[in-house]
């Protein structure tokens, strides 16, 4: 099966199928999301949340995308792989933003980078494509505005800030990306974005009428403890049952039954006899 390009997800708009979106940040996850048949893996900067242990995606570095992409691309056979664009790293001039979209591509394997934002990152976008790097776009609850917008709100629930979003929209379609993602948008306002654009939505809190979805693996899976999105459903709960075979592991070597026999190594009698 070759690989995911942008016509294909283009095409899946067109034909009226759904694309499906996961995140990935390490190669034995990414393995599995690509074997599942997923259309595209982002490597997203909310690997800051949940890989580094940080309050928001606002400390991670151009480093850390780069080495968490390149553990993924290295396990993506099928899968498109998006890189996201760290705070700070399209920015500061178009230039910086060409060279950092260019790292996740050369450095990292990306075949696509995000980078959040609307009307305001047209000029970036289009330089970024200039440099023949495929953008997705990120409109709606953009997390590294998390401080400008005081906090992770929904976005577009009355006249102005929905008519941004619209506009936001359409602008990004415009400068080129190939598909936009959704990010805490009300059903509605997503639904009617979705179809008067003519790129792919990708929705995360954007309701069942995006062209595509995208979650966060760890929170669909169930991995940990805590808030989980009004947004997320849990395909698996797998933290009690990581935490069960956590537990078993420590009752089980401090009481001397693993490892058994079976676990261990054989040596012939006469070698350990020459043994001093």
């Amino acid at each position: 099966m070759p690989r995911i390009t942008t016509t294909d997800i283009r095409n899946k708009k067109a034909k009226k199928e759904k694309i499906t979106m996961l995140t990935a940040y390490d190669y034995s996850m990414a393995a599995m999301v690509d074997e599942a048949g997923i259309d595209m893996i982002l490597v997203g900067d909310s690997l800051g949340n949940v890989m580094l242990g940080y309050e928001n995606t606002l400390p991670v570095t151009m480093e850390d995308m780069v080495h968490h992409t390149k553990a993924v691309s290295r396990a993506s056979k099928n899968a498109m792989v998006v890189a996201d664009m760290p705070f700070l790293s399209y920015h500061i001039s178009r230039e910086e933003a060409v060279r950092n979209a260019g790292r996740l591509i050369q450095e990292g394997g990306a075949q696509s980078v995000k980078l959040e934002g609307g009307i305001e990152r047209v000029d970036t976008v289009k330089a970024i494509l200039d440099a023949q790097i495929p953008v997705v776009g990120h409109i709606g609850l953009t997390p590294q505005s998390v401080i400008q917008l005081g906090g992770f709100k929904v976005q577009g629930k009355d006249v102005e800030t929905a008519n941004r979003l619209i506009k936001d929209a359409k602008a990004i379609e415009e400068a080129g990306a190939f598909c936009i993602v959704m990010e805490c948008v009300p059903t509605p306002l997503a639904k009617k974005i979705s179809e008067e654009i003519s790129v792919p939505t990708i929705g995360i809190g954007g309701g069942p009428y995006c062209d595509g979805q995208v979650l966060v693996i760890n929170d669909m899976l169930g991995m940990f403890k805590g808030h989980i999105p009004k947004f997320v459903k849990k395909f698996a709960n797998l933290e009690p049952i990581i935490m069960e075979a956590l537990k078993a592991y420590k009752e089980e070597v401090e009481a001397g039954t693993f490892p058994a026999e079976e676990h261990g190594f054989s040596m012939k009698e006469e070698v350990l006899e020459k043994l001093y």
